[in-house]
Parts: C-alpha cells; sequence; structure tokens
C-alpha cells in the first residue's frame, strides 16, 4: 500500500539566503558571497504561517547560506516564529563574533525568544584560524549568556580513507553540493554496490528545507513542491513518496533504480552514495529531466539559471 503524507515532518528548516561572507567547498547549497537570493520578511511570515497549518511541525530553523548577514530580517522572523508557537534552531558561521564583546551583543537578542538550538559551524573547509576564534569566541558568549549552543564540525577526507564508507557518522562529510566537484578528488572511491542507501531515509521525512523561490526540498535540490504554488499544508498531506521521480526509485531499488531511470550505467567510482545520487541528478538536469523537481539550481553551482 502507498504512503501518503509526511507524518513524521517534525522541522522546517528556513534558507534564509544563499548568499555567505564564505565559500566552503562542502557546501551542500553552493553558498558563497556572490549568491544573492534571500527571503524578505513577506517570505518569511507567510511561510511560518503555512508551517502552522502543519500540527506536527514544531521547530522552525533559520540557515542559509550565513543568516546573520541579514540580522534585522532574522530577529523579525525570529520573533515571529516564537508568537505562533515554535521552537527556534539557528545555524550560523559566527563570522559576527570578532571579539568577546561582539560576540555578546550579536547574541543578547536572541535571547527569550525560543531558541532551542544555535548551531555553530566549524571545519577545515572554513580557511584560516580565524573562523575557527570566531567559533570559539560565539560559543563562549552562547554560554555566557544561557543559549544552548552545539558545534557542528564536519570531519575531513582523511576521516573517509577507509576499505568501507560510513554511513551513519552524525559528523560526516557528504559528497553533496559543491563537494561532489571540490572535494571527491581527494577522496577515497567504492563500488555503486558498497554505497548503502540514502542518508536522508526516504519515506521517514522528519525535516524539510525551503527557499525565497518556496522550493520545498526533500534534500538539497531535490524539490517535493513549491509553496508559492501550492500551501505547505495540502503538499505534506498529499504527497506520494513512491510517485515522486526522485524519492520513488530510491524506496523500490536505492541508486541503481534511480540511475537506470536516465539510463546512466553506475560505475565503481564513488566517493559515498551521495556523490553517486547527486551526478544522477546532474545528468538529469543535462538531458532536461524533471525540471520542476530538480530545483533550485544553486544547488547544482548553476545560480541565475532557474
Amino acid at each position: 500500500m502507498q504512503m501518503t503524507g509526511i507524518p513524521g515532518l517534525e522541522e522546517l528548516h528556513l534558507l534564509l539566503t544563499y548568499r555567505c561572507d564564505m565559500e566552503c567547498d562542502h557546501c551542500f547549497v553552493w553558498s558563497s558571497p556572490r549568491s544573492w537570493a534571500t527571503m524578505n520578511l513577506k517570505d518569511i511570515t507567510s511561510i511560518i504561517d503555512q508551517a502552522a497549518e502543519v500540527p506536527t511541525i514544531k521547530t522552525i530553523y533559520f540557515e542559509g547560506g550565513e543568516p546573520f548577514l541579514y540580522y534585522p530580517l532574522l530577529l523579525k522572523g525570529i520573533e515571529y516564529a516564537r508568537i505562533r508557537g515554535f521552537d527556534i534552531g539557528v545555524v550560523t558561521n559566527a563570522y559576527w563574533a570578532n571579539n568577546e564583546d561582539d560576540a555578546s551583543l550579536w547574541l543578547e537578542p536572541l535571547l527569550d525568544k525560543g531558541i532551542v538550538d544555535l548551531s555553530i559551524s566549524i571545519d577545515e573547509y572554513h580557511g584560516t584560524n580565524e573562523p575557527k576564534r570566531n567559533v570559539e569566541r560565539a560559543v563562549k558568549a552562547a554560554r555566557e549568556v544561557g543559549l544552548p549552543v552545539n558545534v557542528l564540525e564536519i570531519q575531513g577526507i582523511k576521516a573517509y580513507d577507509r576499505e568501507i564508507p560510513v554511513q551513519s557518522d552524525a559528523n560526516k562529510l557528504y559528497f553533496r553540493g559543491r563537494a561532489a566537484e571540490k572535494l571527491v578528488k581527494n577522496a577515497s572511491r567504492y563500488p555503486h554496490d558498497q554505497l548503502g542507501g540514502c542518508p536522508e531515509n526516504p519515506p521517514n521525512i522528519r525535516r524539510l528545507h525551503v527557499d525565497c523561490f518556496g522550493n520545498l526540498q526533500f534534500c538539497q535540490g531535490v524539490s517535493i513542491g513549491n509553496i508559492w504554488i501550492q500551501p505547505l499544508s495540502k503538499i505534506v498531506v498529499t504527497f506520494v513518496p513512491e510517485k515522486h521521480p526522485i524519492i520513488g526509485p530510491l524506496m523500490r531499488g536505492g541508486l541503481s533504480e534511480l540511475s537506470r531511470t536516465c539510463g546512466m550505467m553506475p560505475s565503481d567510482n564513488y566517493a559515498d552514495a551521495c556523490h553517486f545520487c547527486y551526478l544522477i541528478r546532474v545528468e538529469m538536469i543535462s538531458r532536461r529531466m524533471y525540471r520542476g523537481i530538480l530545483r533550485p539550481l544553486q544547488t547544482y553551482g548553476m545560480e541565475g539559471m532557474d
């Protein structure tokens, strides 16, 4: 029997902007200082209002890109999400924590706003040691002002130089987005039949991402609908995973089945399951397949081509 709807959906992640002050090689959505697509306040309040119509959604995340680049907009969004009764999460690289006083200055307005998770990202792909010092200052300031803080540190390439690819590490480097093109040259490679399944574990969808274009994304670059065309509540209730042109094949036969839908022959040369999946989807885009599904093109390094 086919499953209808997304009963386990708990989180909605707002990609407030695709713009970032950095251009990390592992970024899922190809963010950079040149990226431009950003939500406005009307977008944010509309998305939150739509989320309020879905009883299972309990937490709203604000991320990017780098959401602190649009700090007044971020604050207004957080305040509105709290008014609508949501717990709040925020993801940042802490570029703003230039010193301890500045770090506290940026974080104090977030107090009593329902923040349940302030996730700060740092790893070898953020460039120099300065971002690391910023993160250290931000973590210290968050603890001092009383915000729950979590550090996201993605493991480097060397951590994946092993005989069998690991599937369940929370800090695993996934080779999708920019990583599928920038980092694979230094990664170990595996046969397609050793890669395991999709780490997003369809149809057990717990979170979705949405951007300013309305793309409701199961995974970065794989949309299940557009909330500017159809309300979020209707998408969530009527969505049939087995009928989705990407998720359906993944559920039926994994990545090999997905590759067959576009006539792509699997090889023995993939860094992980996400790498294989990303290459399949790039091939689909080149063949003009599923143009309303493989969106936004920003997540394939094709900004401005949507």
